[in-house]
């Protein structure tokens, strides 16, 4: 009788949380198979919260950072000398895979080993990219926008925002486009931040359920949500640690839209992990999907998992020890 009590409680033709069970329109319509069905499916969902609970506790331990954000360009010597020119970055690495046929360049502001930097791809002879609709833009936090705006347009950057207030707010802000056409938002905060690359902002069709993804699945804090009714979106910030010094993902829903092209250009984010085994494992658990087993990268040997948001959003895990083995190899070869 205990299942039938927990069964009353939910609306007619419910799904049982975390179950797979759906209540019957009449509970006339509850058979004893049913209550078998039922029975077995609370049994399962403890074993899920099980699993779910040292998901958790791994995660802890496991002191995740965002790596790097990797996407692909047309003109990488372009793109090099624009990061450069414009935002002040640094060649950290350059490595060709020539049996994959394709080069990565990594730009930051400071060392791999604490800051979040861009891996950029490019594929032979590939020298455009769709970038999309949902891609939003990469933010970079500096103490005076305006002077950087100014410097950009002298070093022949393209703004396609001018510096100045955002829309219904004061935080000073300015967006301006690399060479391949992806969107670079410049936030003006009068503190100085040791990794001036602060966040990814990409748009998702639920942002409920995104959360969820990116709390249980990546292992992600929500740090802060924010809701404009005049121009009808919601932002979450997400990430692993303090938004002032952490970089973030920032989720942009807007109101009743619910899904948009991806484009070929933007590809992933990479994410540290201590076990890229285990982490693939508690991905699992959590009851979401991995997209590529944990194993070595070929041509390179680092070893990854990658995941997938509801949205089709990809990140990908790195051994964190293989991660720090490519460092040490890339300064004994500079």
């Amino acid at each position: 009788m205990v299942f039938l009590a927990v069964l009353r409680r939910l609306p007619l033709g419910a799904n049982t949380p975390g179950c797979g069970f759906t209540r019957p329109a009449s509970l006339a319509g509850l058979r004893c198979a049913d209550s078998r069905r039922l029975k077995e499916a609370y049994r399962r969902r403890g074993r899920c919260s099980v699993a779910a609970m040292a998901a958790s506790k791994w995660v802890e331990e496991d002191k995740r950072r965002l790596l790097h954000v990797v996407y692909r360009v047309g003109d990488m010597d372009a793109t090099i000398d624009y990061y450069k020119k414009c935002f002040g970055m640094q060649l950290l690495r350059y490595r060709d895979i020539k049996e994959e046929k394709y080069t990565n360049a990594f730009l930051g502001y400071g060392n791999e080993r604490t800051h979040f930097v861009t891996e950029l791809t490019y594929n032979y002879g590939v020298d455009s990219y769709d970038l999309g609709e949902g891609f939003g833009h990469f933010g970079i936090q500096l103490p005076d926008v305006y002077k950087a705006v100014g410097d950009i347009k002298t070093a022949g950057g393209k703004v396609s925002r001018d510096a100045g207030p955002v829309k219904g707010g004061t935080t000073v802000i300015a967006f301006v486009e690399d060479p391949t056409g992806y969107k670079w938002e410049l936030i003006q905060k009068p503190e100085k931040r040791d990794d001036p690359m602060c966040q990814v902002m990409l748009r998702v069709g639920d942002l409920e359920k995104s959360i969820k993804y990116y709390k249980e699945a990546l292992g992600m804090q929500l740090l802060r949500t924010r809701e404009n009714p005049e121009y009808k979106y919601t932002l979450a910030f997400m990430g692993y640690g303090p938004e002032d010094s952490s970089p973030v993902m920032e989720l942009t829903y807007n109101w009743g839209k619910e899904s948009y092209t991806k484009g070929n250009a933007y590809g992933q984010i990479a994410v540290s992990t201590k076990d890229v085994y285990k982490t693939a494992e508690d991905i699992k658990a959590a009851g979401w999907e991995l997209t590529r087993e944990a194993g070595p990268v070929p041509g390179i040997g680092t070893k990854i998992c990658a995941t997938v948001d509801p949205d089709g959003w990809k990140t990908v895990f790195v051994d964190e020890e293989d991660f720090l083995k490519e460092l040490v190899e890339a300064e004994s070869q500079a």
